[in-house]
Parts: C-alpha cells; sequence; structure tokens
C-alpha cells in the first residue's frame, strides 16, 4: 500500500475520531467504537425515539448550563434566539443552533462532542418533522423561558424549561404515530 493511501486512511480515521495524530509522537487510537454502527441505530430510531432522547440530553444540558454559564455563553444563547425568532418557526438550522448553544454553556467536553455526533438525526428528525404540517412549531416564547432559566443560574428552572419545550413536539409525534397503527 503507498504512502499517500495510508496517509488519507489516517486522515480520515482522525477527522472520525477513531485515531488521534500527536505531532512527534504518533497516531494513537483514540476510540475502538465505531461511530457509524451507532448513527446507523440512530438513524433507524424512530421520532419519538429520538425526541425521548433529546428530552434526557437537552434537560441534562440545560440544567448543567445554568449552572456553569458564563458570560459569553449568555451572549451566545441571547444570539442563538435572536436568529431563531428572525428565522422563523420552522427553521430546523436556527433551532439546532440553538440547542448546540445551551449544550456548549455546559462547559462539558464530552457532553458537547456526544450531542454533536447525535445532532445530525436530530437535525434530520427536525426537517422532517418540521417540515410535515401537522408538527407544531417550534415554540419561540418556550426557547425564551429556557434562556431565562439559563441567565438566572436556575437549573431545576432551566431542566423544566427544556422538558416543556419538548413536551408538544413529543405528544404531537406520540398521536400521529398511535394515529397510523
Amino acid at each position: 500500500m503507498g504512502r499517500n493511501t495510508v496517509r488519507e486512511a489516517v486522515r480520515v480515521l482522525v477527522h472520525a475520531g477513531l485515531l488521534e495524530s500527536r505531532q512527534g509522537n504518533g497516531t494513537f487510537v483514540r476510540s475502538t467504537a465505531d461511530p457509524a454502527a451507532v448513527l446507523h441505530g440512530v438513524r433507524h430510531a424512530g421520532a419519538a425515539d429520538v425526541l425521548e432522547l433529546r428530552v434526557a440530553l437537552e434537560a441534562e444540558a440545560a440544567r448543567l448550563a445554568a449552572a456553569r454559564r458564563d458570560t459569553h455563553d449568555l451572549l451566545r444563547l441571547r444570539a442563538a434566539l435572536t436568529t431563531l425568532r428572525e428565522e422563523g418557526d420552522r427553521d430546523a438550522d436556527a433551532d439546532l443552533a440553538f440547542h448546540l448553544a445551551v449544550v456548549g454553556a455546559t462547559h462539558n467536553a464530552a457532553f458537547v462532542e456526544v450531542y454533536r455526533f447525535f445532532s445530525a438525526q436530530v437535525h434530520e428528525v427536525l426537517v422532517e418533522a418540521l417540515g410535515d404540517r401537522e408538527m407544531p412549531p417550534v415554540d419561540i416564547d418556550a426557547h425564551e423561558a429556557l434562556v431565562a432559566a439559563v441567565e438566572a443560574g436556575d437549573p431545576e428552572a432551566a431542566e423544566r424549561q427544556a422538558r416543556e419545550l419538548l413536551r408538544v413536539p413529543m405528544e404531537t409525534v406520540t398521536a400521529l404515530t398511535e394515529r397510523t397503527r
């Protein structure tokens, strides 16, 4: 096998997070888990399963964000909220950027990486769900309440608001699922 082929393979594996390249030290295995297998499993999960996982991840992220946020995080959350308002209540990209800002405010690198990995599936489900006119629009007021709880530094209120923010979409998906049975 040629050197260029090996270099390119290593670059791909570094980008996928399976290897870590350290200048002067070499290349090391970072993870033996196959992220493709995990993502494949998540892609085949239903919208209700993905939303349940979102509730778990985002409620904890909101709780941690309220306890750990700094001025920069609050500015980023306010900017994401403004973009969400400007882009409209059916813009999945703006909604996802908002939730990534909340997760970023946790200051937990592992949490951020897991959510980023998962966010590709969240994005697909959001696009599909928000494109379906039976799904409710993004609740801007609920997003505002979440930001207010994070700003206030109230972890319990932030967790409650994150759960409330996803309650209506969960109820809608559950009702749609029951109707199609």
